[in-house]
């Protein structure tokens, strides 16, 4: 009987959507919006409303078209009258996207309700979303297989399963349709050709899924925790006592052996910190009773705690002694974010970035301070020269690296001076006074 309840509901649904006019200039109703999963049509329509209400933080284009000519959406959401951070730093990136299996839609519901989140309540003044629109880019492709969608299918036109497309491990499981080589579908190749040229640096990367209430992180190929293990455990644990009792397993031991996924791409390839989220299943309904808003909200406020705290999804190394002696360097190096990193290492440089020395390799776990000791053979300090820390954001090789200044201020020299000059900030002070005695003198002779 409930069944029977559904049915008569979702058609009463459909006949007041059966014909949708594609137009930025008419929304769906929200009655609608709430219980009706989108089709390429509606989702066209919402987009363009919310570029032309938005037009400060929403920018829509197409990255691609699918198999059967459908454009593949793009929102990327930001306060854009600002470039960077207040503070003049790079903003973080957040890399969404959903509906890679057509027939899981509440997977690409929640995509479009994490970009509503964001752009509705920044036009509704929510303090929690300007701030994050300020520091933070969104980039959100809320239904990558449009016609699989519009289908009510899995698979893509070409009967492919794009979640086993991607080059990473392709066709290395007992995978289902992983098609005819890696990036083969028109679709799945627009979304990595968008990951490595316009967020390459991404922070996040969440795609989104249907099938049983997990989060799954890599690897899907073999049952070890990855290299970055510390991080996603991190945010299972703060997930779990906090916000939600979902469960946050690798996606080998957590659901089955999979390979070629979009997952696995964005953490093996681009170094990505990468989750799935599968949401509670309902793949053969095209609408639900019970509201979305309503249905997602705890998977919601899980999005919402991964994009608010983007900033520690990586290692963050802030430098705060550093002396260099007879013996060695010897620092203090705090990780202020959530992510190991196994590489780093300190470069000395002139003042045209050229670089003059490198130090070994050391490591720091993540949420640590560690006290540094290294050696210091054929360094030779310059008038000029500048220090800088040089390391990978996460400890996946495929990382981004970053170098950043070490403050000149605590760096301290106590050393006999044998085969090294002073640093650059006492260089320059012992010249200042040599040169000031100099010229008293020649006045005095004058």
């Amino acid at each position: 009987m409930s069944r029977l309840w559904v049915v008569v509901v979702l058609t009463s649904l459909l006949v007041t959507t059966a014909s949708p006019i594609v137009t930025a200039q008419i929304g769906q109703p929200d009655i609608v919006q709430e219980h009706w999963y989108h089709s390429y049509a509606t989702l066209t329509l919402d987009l363009n409303e919310w570029a032309d209400d938005y037009p400060e933080i929403v920018i829509l284009f197409s990255i691609g078209q699918t198999e059967l000519g459908r454009e593949i959406w793009m929102l990327q959401i930001s306060d854009w009258s600002q470039e960077k951070k207040p503070d003049g730093t790079d903003k973080e990136v957040a890399y969404i996207d959903g509906g890679h299996h057509g027939n899981e839609h509440l997977g690409t519901e929640l995509a479009f309700l994490t970009a509503e989140y964001y752009i509705e309540g920044w036009g509704d003044g929510l303090q929690e979303v300007i701030d994050i629109l300020q520091t933070t880019e969104l980039h959100i492709l809320i239904m990558l297989n449009a016609d699989g969608n519009d289908f009510d299918t899995r698979w893509n036109i070409n009967q492919v399963d794009l979640n086993r497309n991607y080059d990473h491990y392709w066709n290395t499981c007992d995978s289902t349709q992983p098609g005819s080589s890696a990036f083969s579908e028109s679709e799945t190749l627009a979304n990595s050709i968008y990951m490595n040229e316009v967020v390459s640096d991404a922070d996040l990367y969440v795609t989104m899924h249907t099938g049983v209430w997990i989060m799954l992180y890599p690897w899907g190929k073999w049952p070890e925790q990855p290299s970055d293990w510390e991080l996603f455990h991190h945010i299972r644990d703060d997930v779990n006592d906090n916000i939600s009792e979902i469960p946050i397993r690798n996606a080998n031991q957590g659901l089955y052996p999979n390979c070629g996924t979009s997952r696995d791409y964005g953490y093996g390839v681009m170094g990505f910190p990468t989750f799935t989220f599968e949401t509670d299943d309902e793949q053969f309904l095209l609408g639900t009773v019970e509201a979305l808003s309503d249905r997602l909200g705890e998977e919601l406020d899980v999005m919402r705690y991964l994009v608010q705290n983007i900033w520690y999804w990586r290692a963050r190394l802030v430098v705060t002694s550093f002396e260099i002696t007879d013996n060695g360097i010897v620092a203090d190096v705090s990780n202020l974010g959530h992510a190991s990193t196994s590489n780093a290492t300190f470069h000395y440089s002139d003042s045209s970035g050229n670089l003059l020395w490198h130090s070994e390799n050391f490591g720091v776990n993540a949420t640590n301070q560690s006290e540094i000791t290294i050696g210091i053979k054929n360094l030779s300090l310059v008038g000029d020269g500048i220090w800088t820390v040089h390391y990978q954001k996460r400890v996946i090789d495929s990382s981004t690296w970053v170098e950043e200044l070490i403050d000149e201020s605590i760096i301290m020299i106590n050393s006999s001076g044998k085969g090294l000059l002073p640093a650059p900030s006492l260089f320059i002070y012992f010249l200042s006074i040599i040169t000031a005695a100099i010229s008293r003198k020649n006045l005095s002779i004058d």
